[in-house]
């Protein structure tokens, strides 16, 4: 644990979202709890915010109980609400970077990002990957991590992330996969504080393949590399069919599961605890957390966004890098 307490960092993500209106509300949840700081405009807080501009993270620790520590990023405009401005999409990345440095840094303990419009930046800045993660793994010179959605019912990873489903059979290797299990059973270890983490990993097709009658992954390669990675020492099992491994008491099995495309994961998690998701990145040498959701532009700016998923992202930031 750190010798003196660090702020979570948290990114403004979409100004015309809902982003800096559910940071303002986590930090009156959390206030007394979670030392933190937002990087973004505080222009484009919600009216009424008690904040506080700060030089750097360790003015941010001693205020974040009394106001909203704000390191501030001039973004040159105020935001409407519901529609992103092309000149906004650059200091959307750059705080992002921003975050990564000060955590990179050791002057933030974790980062959490707020939600972000992928076209609005492809659009107004060129971004040039399909989301969070993928420019995560960037910054930090990864050549891959896996997103794990996380709650107090469920942690799932999808093997595959955003792409489409007709792709991901050919994406689905066993070089890939083996991978990703292995990054899942060291994030649990290691952020997790799981010392023998179990994982279940679902089956590709329908009914796990149903002894080929449905698909021959599971019996051409993913039930070989199962017993594979069970004679290396780890706990797995499967491959299991998905519509069978989201129950309760099936949960109750395991610590993560690993599915194989990004509906086989979200679905379950959302559909279990919507409003208390987390996403996790795993495979970064720092944490980094996010609220499993979007921008919501139709709700931006209304009062009426449910904070509850980004107090959720910043707790358990704070609570992975300091177990």
């Amino acid at each position: 644990m750190n010798s003196r307490p660090l702020p979570v960092a948290i990114s403004c993500g979409e100004p015309a979202g809902i982003g800096p209106e559910i940071a303002a509300r986590a930090w009156a949840a959390l206030a007394t709890r979670v030392p933190m700081v937002w990087l973004g405009d505080p222009a484009h807080l919600p009216i009424g915010t008690p904040y506080h501009v700060v030089a750097d993270c360790a003015e941010a620790v001693r205020v974040s109980a009394e106001a909203l520590p704000v390191l501030a990023h001039d973004f040159g405009s105020a935001a409407i609400h519901g529609t992103p401005q092309p000149a906004h999409a650059q200091g959307v990345i750059d705080v992002i970077a921003r975050g990564v440095d000060l955590v990179r840094s050791g002057q933030a303990a974790a980062i959490c990002t707020a939600p972000i419009h992928k076209k609005a930046l492809k659009e107004g800045a060129d971004f040039a990957y399909p989301g969070h993660t993928e420019y995560l793994a960037a910054l930090a010179g990864m050549d891959d991590v896996v997103m794990m959605l996380a709650s107090d019912q469920l942690r799932v990873v999808p093997a595959t992330i955003h792409i489409a489903l007709a792709d991901v059979p050919a994406a689905l290797t066993p070089a890939k996969l083996r991978r990703v299990i292995e990054m899942t059973h060291a994030g649990l270890r290691d952020r997790f504080g799981l010392d023998a983490p179990r994982i279940a990993v679902a089956g590709l097709n329908p009914h796990a393949g149903e002894g080929g009658a449905m698909g021959t992954e599971e019996q051409d390669w993913i039930a070989d590399l199962v017993v594979q990675m069970q004679g290396e020492g780890f706990d797995l099992r499967g491959p299991l069919p998905a519509d069978t491994m989201f129950h309760a008491a099936a949960r109750a099995g395991y610590d993560a599961a690993v599915a194989m495309y990004h509906d086989q994961a979200l679905i379950p998690i959302k559909t279990l605890d919507f409003d208390r998701g987390v996403n996790v990145t795993l495979g970064l040498p720092f944490v980094r957390t996010s609220p499993d959701h979007g921008t919501a532009f139709d709700i931006a700016g209304r009062g009426l966004a449910n904070p509850s998923s980004m107090v959720e992202a910043i707790r358990m930031a704070d609570r992975m890098a300091n177990p």
